[in-house]
């Protein structure tokens, strides 16, 4: 019996209530709607899960949907504090645990997905430099209300669990927030199965349903944020590397209009496609030759596991940027990259992970071994004792 089959027929110590609030729940959003999706659907067997959110493109059995209205979508800061308002007055009764995947003050759980924007205002930053930014978020209503969410969000509770995704994190979140350590946790994200490497056949398909060419190497970047996931660096090298490889782009179509026009300035016109959002990213991954993920901040870094569970060999940031990379070891089951700025190092790790070549090989066999000790069934158990802990903590207090 598979470790989801295990899942789903073990009874839980007890069946819970419980609100998940994340407001884009579609799984073209990105990795961390994603994570708060995949939670969902494994745990929807063994607890009555509600999911709170402003746009809703998902339906699974035992779920129940509760829309969020979307009045001001624009500024986003009105927006987050409508979303938080809303969530709690709905949520406030009725429910063993609020599972929070935004930037809200309710919620025993909260899952943390991004830095902290506490740390991305100051770190670094001491004497002048301190308070210039102080008096830049003193005179800001959108800063005064992100941050304030953020406080409360994090401040000290009975019964209240952070989960972050990756240690590095945990470290940050420790940093600036020191009194939230005690309630810090680590449920990284999982894949569903480990399909491996595709067959010829099934690349075909895949590369004829996305327009791609037949032939010719794949190199696959996926990420909503371009600029941050490393594009630009990605297309330098590109443009060096021979004339049959080329580059699939998934993600956030509305930075196209940004990024072709430089495509085009390198001479790439040919060689990238952009494929903007994808509703199913396994069509990506069985299309690909391998995956290049050169991102300057990313927590996690979802796409890197879910690409070796497909066999790809992977090109990734250190754990400087890029948190899972904390779990990988440098050309064992990944290709792990000092400086994802440096265009010269990721076209030597382009070139080495090229197929048909040893280093690609044994990158995509223990890609695979990695990925089958990250399943989202395991990853789920670690989800529901969190939950389990946190309604038995509030109980007690």
């Amino acid at each position: 019996m598979s470790d989801e089959a295990n899942l789903a027929h073990q009874q839980p110590a007890r069946r819970l209530r419980i609100a998940v609030l994340n407001r884009l729940f579609k799984p073209t959003a990105g990795g961390a709607e994603r994570y708060s999706i995949a939670l969902v659907e494994h745990l929807a067997a063994r607890h009555d899960i509600h999911v709170f959110a402003q746009e809703i493109a998902h339906q699974f059995p035992g779920v129940s949907y509760h829309p969020v209205s979307s009045p001001c979508m624009r500024p986003r800061w009105i927006n987050q504090l409508w979303f938080a308002v809303v969530t709690w007055w709905k949520t406030r009764q009725g429910f063993d645990v609020v599972h929070s995947h935004e930037n809200t003050w309710h919620g025993q759980v909260q899952t943390v997905h991004v830095l902290p924007i506490r740390y991305n205002l100051f770190k670094g930053r001491s004497g002048l430099p301190w308070l210039l930014r102080s008096l830049k978020v003193m005179t800001s209503p959108r800063l005064l209300v992100y941050l304030g969410l953020e406080w409360a969000r994090y401040r000290p509770q009975a019964g209240k669990r952070i989960v972050v995704t990756a240690p590095g994190l945990r470290a940050t979140m420790a940093q600036t927030f020191p009194a939230s350590q005690g309630a810090l946790t680590i449920v990284t994200p999982g894949v569903s199965d480990v399909p491996g490497p595709a067959t010829l056949e099934q690349r075909t398909a895949a590369r004829i349903q996305l327009a791609l060419p037949l032939a010719g190497h794949c190199i696959l970047f996926i990420g909503n944020d371009y600029r941050k996931k490393g594009l630009p660096a990605l297309l330098q090298a590109l443009q060096q590397l021979p004339v049959d490889s080329f580059l699939a782009v998934v993600g956030n179509a509305a930075q196209i209009s940004e990024f072709h026009p430089q495509a085009q300035a390198l001479g790439l016109q040919d060689r990238v496609f952009f494929l903007g959002a994808l509703s199913d990213v396994n069509t990506a991954y069985r299309a690909a030759d391998c995956l290049a993920h050169p991102t300057l901040e990313d927590t996690f870094g979802m796409v890197v596991l879910e690409a070796m569970a497909h066999g790809l060999p992977v090109v990734v940031s250190c754990a400087e940027f890029c948190g899972i990379a904390d779990y990988l070891t440098h050309r064992d089951n990944a290709y792990v990259l000092t400086d994802p700025r440096n265009v010269e190092q990721l076209l030597t790790a382009l070139n080495a992970v090229r197929t048909p070549s040893e280093m690609a090989g044994v990158l995509a066999a223990s890609a695979q071994i990695f990925a089958r000790a990250h399943l989202w069934a395991a990853q789920a158990r670690l989800q529901e004792d969190i939950y389990l802990r946190a309604t038995a903590e509030s109980a007690r207090n």
